[in-house]
């Protein structure tokens, strides 16, 4: 088949660049390894998603925000405030959306329900304007690049033409490599432990980043149970990766005892209320996202440290920026594969992560060191902090992206 624009992966990013340009005019093929019973019912993976105020905005113009809330009223959860800790001190820095013009800072939602969303959000437009094409139990195994067209080979065997080709398979994109890209990664050498659990105290939707001796702590507030009315939240452990394998079975009470213990009892006793997830930390930046006929998006396009919770808002913020250009070269009668709006895309995206996904690598590299004069200077550097005003607002502004 010939399209205009191959997607490969129907993950969260994959899915909406398909749905922010369904409609347009543009005939859209998406390439999916998992069967789509698999994409039409995603299993709960552990993690929850923080949404700036652009990414919401974004859900909704995509038709996501109103099908998550039908799924399930308690689903958005609003994250007022950031607490940033370090060690056994109580001391925190406090980011806070009264320093902003909002009443939260962002947003929290499970990762799953975006998925099923996204997911449900393509299939009505494929009913209304019959320009995207599923090709679902299927992947990329070869890509051959023309000056007019890209030549895909799946691992069915079957071959597809497109005049642009985009990568939206996960952070380490076989596609991107099958193109010849090749990325910068650094592994941070940890794993994170992502569950749900409850608590007697309050968290007063408010975030944590806890830099302890020997782990890292994160805790994101959801709403409360709508079935016990009991608080609850996502917890993330962040440990070297061989110290996470036996927590993912460790009897359940021990469980609940180790994670009470970590937590200090700062929320009272805690009690597991999902599944156990883990997932290793392994930060990755492509030294190209575009080349002849193709573009990278989503975690393919930057693969972020979740420590500053900006992995999906850069993937929506790519599906944003590469469909506008895309729309535009549409629009005035041009081949959207053309090398033009492909460069546009990659300055503009390139622009606005790269700066954050290094400081990033270099905070968390700070925070997680364990000699003695590191954890004597993240601490002097979160009471300093929590006494510039201005700073703490710039942060706050990017937190909430921008607003």
């Amino acid at each position: 088949m010939t399209f205009d624009l191959l997607i490969s992966g129907a993950g969260p990013a994959g899915l909406c660049l398909a749905q922010a340009l369904s409609g347009q005019g543009l005939s859209i093929g998406l390439v999916e390894q998992q069967p789509a019973s698999a994409l039409a019912a995603p299993a709960f993976d552990g993690r929850e998603i923080a949404l700036t105020q652009p990414s919401a905005e974004r859900l909704q113009r995509l038709g996501l925000w109103h099908r998550i809330q039908a799924y399930d009223p308690a689903a958005l959860s609003p994250l007022r405030d950031a607490r940033v800790m370090n060690g056994p001190s109580p001391f925190a820095l406090v980011i806070g959306h009264g320093l902003t013009s909002r009443s939260e800072l962002g947003w929290l939602v499970s990762n799953h329900l975006i998925r099923r969303a996204a997911w449900d959000a393509v299939q009505d437009s494929m009913a209304r304007h019959g320009d995207i094409t599923l090709l679902a139990g299927d992947a990329v195994s070869q890509v051959d690049v023309a000056a007019d067209a890209a030549h895909v080979t799946l691992a069915s065997g079957a071959r597809h033409t497109a005049r642009l080709l985009v990568a939206a398979d996960s952070r380490f994109s076989p596609t991107r490599r099958a193109v010849g890209i090749g990325a910068a990664m650094h592994d941070f050498g940890r794993s994170m432990l992502v569950c749900q659990m409850t608590h007697p105290q309050p968290h007063d939707h408010a975030a944590w980043e806890w830099f302890g001796h020997g782990q890292t702590l994160a805790l994101l507030p959801m709403n409360d149970d709508p079935a016990t009315g009991a608080h609850r939240a996502s917890a993330v452990l962040t440990l070297p990766h061989q110290q996470i394998e036996p927590l993912l079975t460790l009897d359940e009470n021990a469980f609940n005892d180790d994670m009470t213990r970590r937590f200090e009892q700062r929320l009272g006793a805690m009690r597991l209320a999902s599944t156990r997830h883990a997932y290793p930390l392994v930060g990755v930046y492509p030294h190209h996202m575009v080349a002849q006929r193709f573009a990278c998006v989503g975690d393919a396009a930057v693969g972020m440290h979740p420590v500053t919770a900006h992995g999906f808002n850069f993937g929506l913020l790519g599906v944003d920026t590469l469909a506008r250009e895309l729309q535009a070269a549409h629009a005035a009668g041009r081949d959207v594969g053309l090398p033009e709006p492909l460069a546009r895309y990659q300055r503009t995206h390139r622009l606005a992560t790269r700066p954050l996904y290094e400081a990033t690598r270099l905070v968390t590299t700070l925070y997680t060191a364990e000699a003695p004069p590191a954890r004597l200077l993240r601490d002097a550097a979160l009471r300093v902090a929590e006494r510039v005003t201005p700073f703490k607002r710039a942060i706050a502004s990017q937190l909430a992206g921008g607003h």
